[in-house]
């Protein structure tokens, strides 16, 4: 116990000088990014010495040490509901049934139609399609079960596609329900009998659910308390619909196309500039890649980041500047777009718009 005292002592010292330097260091990381927001606001330039330039502090002092006159005890992860959960609560919530594809293919072809009507282009559907979904994800895959291995278990709630959180599934239904509504509503008077009966039931249950949905405000923190009921997991089972699933993921990047818009980008964002607005959201994407190639080189990513945000991202942290995050996202979207199910995607948009054959190699 007394070699234990000694380690705690040690361990404790070192742990609060440095959850002191991590707290100045991501307080600065705020009150830089207000700077950054107030200035855009007003018109003014940023300059280089708005954003924080150095790396985050890494703790490197002595490991925690155990406590031998007290039994170890088994901490579980938390649970993270899966695609059951979403259905179970689609059924017991709105007595919603999602219609599932027939396959792959249709789930594809519904979607390159959704993601070019919503004004994305092939290059940045299928790019992102398969950062997120490895190239090869079906429909319904969620982040940490893109294997069939037993030890694979879900890691967030991200499904399909472009890999959703319940969160973003709900934003997306408040922001856009009524679009997705207009869409179904003129396919639904091109049917008839059985088939114009079940569309239109359909898009009833969706009304409900986007009234739920616009019961609170437009912002992120109160939406993810309604992502987490059991009818904000509810919403989350819409993305296996193969009428509402398409057009939910479509909105998902045609929302971050459409902010860069707004905010004076003119040219098409390429498939990497547009996950870095997913990554990080709109707002601090947008200012990440509307950086000079000279700043990007310089500016850290944790910049971009809440803090719990970027240390759940090793990918952000190994790659710790604008530049090279870019230049990984690129490389593995190389990667994943030769796999079959990007192919695919590729395929079923080149369909879409009648060409011969697939190209995503550029932006427009």
């Amino acid at each position: 116990m007394a070699a234990y005292d000694r380690a705690l002592a040690a361990y404790t010292k070192a742990r609060a000088a440095y959850d002191l330097a991590d707290k100045v260091y991501w307080n600065a990381i705020q009150r830089k990014r207000k700077i950054r927001v107030a200035k855009l606001a007003h018109g003014e330039p940023i300059l280089l010495d708005d954003y924080v330039l150095t790396q985050p502090p890494v703790y490197a002092g002595p490991a925690r040490p155990v406590n031998p006159s007290v039994p170890p005890k088994r901490v579980s992860p938390p649970y993270v509901p899966i695609v059951a959960d979403f259905l179970n609560a689609a059924k017991r919530e709105f007595d919603f049934v999602p219609q599932k594809p027939r396959n792959e293919r249709e789930f594809k072809n519904a979607y390159a139609a959704a993601a070019l009507a919503a004004g994305l282009t092939p290059h940045q559907a299928v790019r992102t399609y398969a950062f997120e979904a490895t190239g090869n994800g079906t429909y319904d895959v969620q982040a940490g079960l893109e294997t069939n291995s037993p030890k694979a278990h879900a890691i967030t709630t991200a499904l399909g596609y472009n890999q959703l959180l319940t969160t973003n599934s709900v934003e997306a239904l408040a922001e856009a329900g009524n679009r997705f509504i207009n869409v179904l509503s003129a396919r639904s008077k091109r049917l008839t009998g059985k088939a114009r009966d079940t569309l239109e039931a359909k898009i009833a249950i969706l009304r409900t659910m986007m009234r739920f949905a616009r019961s609170v405000p437009d912002d992120w923190s109160q939406l993810e308390v309604l992502a987490s009921s059991p009818k904000g997991l509810a919403i989350q089972a819409l993305n296996l619909d193969v009428d509402i699933g398409p057009l939910l993921q479509a909105q998902d990047l045609a929302t971050s196309v459409a902010f860069a818009r707004r905010h004076g980008r003119t040219e098409a964002l390429d498939a990497a500039e547009l996950e870095m607005m997913n990554l990080t959201g709109d707002g601090n994407g947008f200012d990440m890649i509307t950086l000079s190639p000279d700043w990007q080189s310089k500016v850290p990513t944790a910049n971009f980041f809440q803090e719990s945000g970027y240390l759940d991202n090793p990918v952000a942290q190994r790659n710790n500047v604008v530049s090279r995050l870019l230049a990984a996202t690129n490389a593995q979207m190389d990667v994943e777009a030769q796999k079959p199910g990007a192919r695919d995607l590729a395929t079923a948009f080149a369909r879409s718009v009648g060409a011969t054959s697939p190209d995503i190699g550029q932006p427009d």
